[in-house]
């Protein structure tokens, strides 16, 4: 019967051979392969220079502690440091503009105080009031990152997304005012009827109308064209241009710029074949031409679009086919 050869350890401690050692925790010999299955030595891993412990770096305790190797959920700031990094607060008085028509006919503004933060944005704060002042407070909100388009209300007197004002840059010195976005008519308190812009919308044919043969593959497009139309192509439907147009306060039956923005996006496609369709539909006397320029849709835009350059746009594109 053989026995296992523990070889003589040199002076400095450490195993000439990592394959010679001993078997650790007493096993036998022939489980030291099983037990070791999960450790890499320096035969595996090759040649590789030993260093002593002092020279090894140092390691966060909490990250050591941590299971798995993933770093620590929380991390323990000195208390000085802390102090040094709180968001600052401050009071502000917000207004809103208050309808039931359930209750009552009448329309009257509510003041609220409110203590806020210096990273919270008017949808905070209207949070703040609905969760824990009055729930009875209505408004449209989604994403609360500026994409969906839902929040779109009248801050101040202008057309904004709520999500999108830090209160910090407004007026604090004065009160905050919220009010439902103008020209459709009001449900409840900041929400507002949106079937009549929407009815616009459907009207231009906003999406793409390609005749011919279904293709294999994509239909393809050069970079010049697609920038023709890119800058419409970023409309979220908010209504913040169309309910700031003051032809759309006194004219319900104006396609309104939101409309024509749309369709601005698909007669300039190289690869719609609608186009002609949506300039007859366009050519009307409440189409392009109720358009007064007055700007107010493009300095509404949430989204930055040029929307009365788009309008112009549109308004030559019909000039050219008549001729």
């Amino acid at each position: 019967m053989s026995t296992a050869h523990t070889p003589d350890r040199p002076e400095d401690g450490r195993d000439d051979d990592p394959q010679d050692r001993a078997p650790e925790h007493g096993h036998a010999p022939g489980h030291d392969q099983d037990d070791r299955a999960g450790y890499k030595t320096d035969a595996d891993a090759g040649s590789v220079d030993e260093r002593d412990e002092a020279d090894a770096p140092a390691v966060d305790p909490a990250a050591e502690n941590a299971e798995g190797g993933e770093p620590a959920a929380r991390v323990e700031l000195p208390e000085e440091q802390q102090g040094e990094q709180e968001i600052p607060t401050f009071d502000l008085t917000l207004q809103i503009r208050r309808y039931n028509p359930e209750v009552s006919d009448e329309v009257h503004w509510d003041e609220f105080k409110l203590t806020m933060y210096g990273t919270d944005r008017v949808l905070d704060a209207l949070h703040k009031v609905k969760w824990e002042i009055d729930g009875s407070l209505s408004f449209r909100r989604s994403c609360a990152h500026g994409v969906c388009g839902s929040d779109a209300m009248r801050i101040n007197g202008q057309n904004r997304l709520a999500c999108k004002v830090l209160l910090k840059d407004l007026d604090l010195s004065k009160p905050v005012t919220v009010e439902p976005i103008k020209g459709l008519p009001c449900e409840k308190d900041l929400i507002v009827d949106m079937e009549p812009f929407f009815q616009s919308y459907r009207e231009i044919m906003p999406f793409l109308v390609a005749g011919g043969n279904e293709p294999t593959m994509e239909r393809y497009q050069s970079q010049e064209d697609r920038a023709r139309f890119d800058d419409t192509t970023k409309c979220i439907l908010c209504a913040a241009c169309t309910s700031s147009c003051p032809v759309f306060w006194t004219d319900g039956q104006y396609f309104g710029p939101a409309a024509i923005v749309n369709a601005h996006r698909f007669i300039f496609d190289s690869r719609d074949d609608a186009g002609d369709l949506r300039l007859e539909i366009l050519n009307d006397k409440e189409g392009v031409w109720r358009c007064r320029t007055t700007f107010n849709c493009t300095e509404a835009c949430p989204r930055g679009i040029q929307v009365t350059k788009a309008i112009a746009e549109v308004k030559n594109a019909i000039l050219s086919r008549s001729m």
